[in-house]
This record gives structure tokens, C-alpha cells and sequence, in this order.
């Protein structure tokens, strides 16, 4: 059966990342929260690490890629952004615009 969301076991890396080629730094986040909204509804999921223009977090449903959710971060306060990949039960997202 096929599905309908792309997660991490449809689209396989062919190649092992050597080298982060991400343009910012990642801040990690263990034992940290958030409040997530996703369609009318709110979650608390487990942050695995944030940086000033995404986040990656544990959730245990499946969101659409380029879906559109609304994060609450604490002191941060809250941001929107869009589903990029989905992996292993969890998320990455990508901001609409910087987190301080």
C-alpha cells in the first residue's frame, strides 16, 4: 500500500554526509520542549535541536512535507514554519523567518 506522506524510507540517502553544510549553527536541545500546532491541534514534542531558522523534533505522527505548523519555544516565543522531512519519528522544519 502505498503511502501518501514522503518520509526518510522513501526517498534513501545514497551517500553518508561527511561534512555539515548547513550555513548556521545548531543549538542542541536535550530534555527540552515545545508546544506544536498542527492542524487545529496542539502537541508537546521533545526538541532535538534548534537553530535561528529551523528546528528538529521528535513527534510520533507524520506530518506532510511542506506542511505548515506553528512551534511554541519557550522563552523564544513562537514561530511558524513548514515541514522539510520527516525521518524516524522525527521532524525537520524550516522557520518563516529567524528565531533569536
Amino acid at each position: 500500500m502505498a503511502s501518501k506522506y514522503l518520509d526518510g524510507a522513501m526517498v534513501p540517502r545514497r551517500v553518508t554526509r561527511h561534512v555539515d553544510h548547513r550555513s548556521e549553527p545548531r543549538f542542541e536541545a536535550e530534555a527540552q520542549t515545545a508546544v506544536l500546532e498542527l492542524r487545529g491541534r496542539r502537541h508537546i514534542v521533545e526538541l532535538v535541536n534548534v537553530s535561528a531558522s529551523g528546528a528538529m523534533f521528535i513527534f510520533s505522527l507524520i506530518p506532510y512535507i511542506g506542511e505548515t505548523i506553528r512551534l511554541e519555544l519557550g522563552e523564544r516565543g513562537q514561530v511558524s514554519g513548514s515541514v522539510c522531512w520527516v525521518r524516524d519519528g522525527k521532524i525537520g522544519v524550516s522557520f518563516s523567518g529567524p528565531v533569536d
